[in-house]
């Protein structure tokens, strides 16, 4: 009687364990973001579980989604393609980008001192777990390219305004608007695609997210 009791107890205890331990296995297609907001996760909170210090993933990876209420997510449905942020994951972006609204201008600037475009794209996409390069036009040459008709909420969004190719970038917040560091207005603010001056001035998206 005495060990059936020890093995329903150890059995109970090793339930116990693994429902502190989820985890979840990186397929093809995954993104740290997606991967996150599936697991009832912030992107930063995800790369702190795992000891990660960039967003990059690799397929067959296994990640820790701890042992909150997140261990309850049925992990093993979590979709290979991104998911959707037309609707509730545009605020996640909107919220990350005002965070760094009305900084004023600096060219060279990376914080809340100053900060020019590249700058604040950099550090609005670094809360949502996706590490950036310092420039426009290398930004330019990550992620996926996007057409204009298919922008989600969290792509980049570049232009030319120096005449030479790409020269400007920002975060694309849905319907038509995009958050960006603007030296004509001398700080960081949110403006609408649809303008003629950026109109006439758009090149490209990327999609990192």
């Amino acid at each position: 009687m005495n060990a059936l009791r020890v093995l329903i107890l150890t059995a109970a205890a090793l339930l116990g364990s693994s429902a502190l331990a989820a985890t979840y296995t990186v397929k093809p297609g995954d993104t740290l973001y997606n991967i996150a907001q599936k697991a009832n996760l912030d992107p930063a909170q995800l790369l702190q579980l795992n000891n990660l210090s960039s967003s990059t993933l690799q397929v067959g990876q296994k990640l820790n989604l701890g042992g909150n209420s997140s261990s309850s997510v049925n992990v093993g449905n979590i979709p290979a393609t991104p998911v959707s942020r037309n609707s509730g994951n545009g605020n996640t972006i909107r919220a990350a980008a005002s965070r760094y609204l009305n900084i004023r201008y600096m060219l060279g600037g990376t914080g809340a001192g100053g900060i020019d475009c590249s700058g604040f794209t950099r550090v609005v996409l670094q809360q949502l777990g996706v590490s950036l390069p310092r420039t426009a036009r290398a930004q330019y040459g990550v992620g996926n390219t996007v057409s204009r008709g298919n922008l989600q909420s969290g792509d980049l969004v570049f232009f030319n305004t120096l005449g030479r190719g790409v020269s400007h970038v920002g975060v694309y917040l849905g319907n038509g608007q995009f958050a960006n560091a603007n030296s004509y207005n001398g700080r960081t603010v949110i403006e609408a695609m649809t303008t003629s001056y950026w109109a006439t001035r758009y090149i490209g998206a990327r999609r990192v997210l």
